[in-house]
């Protein structure tokens, strides 16, 4: 039978313990908080978008064309009704995933503030 040391050696002891600068996580938090909410916005604006344009860039086609598809939905089947929340899950999805792909730059914060605010 194999005997287990009493004492193991602290590998961990020698190491300095390394403080998690929580001025910065909080700042990251902040950051990224930030980013999610205007690609939030950028992807209702781009639906926006697409209902002005199917309305020939009027306010009164794009109203038009929400009635029409409100009272779609209103006369729906359950089948129906769960199969467009689905595609217009899916159409949010491919569009936030676009659009953070074009802002991939802008994920990550500098590390430096000050330096982040002075660059743009």
């Amino acid at each position: 039978m194999a005997t287990v040391p009493a004492e193991l050696p602290a590998i961990t002891a020698d190491r300095p313990k390394r403080k998690i600068d929580v001025g910065f996580l909080l700042y990251f938090y902040l950051h990224m908080a930030g980013f999610l909410a205007t690609t939030l916005l950028i992807t209702w604006g781009l639906f926006v978008l697409f209902f002005l344009a199917i309305g020939d860039l009027s306010v009164d086609g794009m109203m038009h064309q929400l009635n029409n598809m409100a009272s779609r939905y209103v006369t729906a089947d359950a089948a129906r009704i769960a199969s467009f929340k689905h595609v217009l899950i899916v159409a949010h999805t491919l569009l936030s995933a676009a659009v953070m792909f074009f802002r991939r730059n802008s994920i990550l914060p500098a590390r430096d503030p000050k330096r982040s605010m002075r660059n743009g």
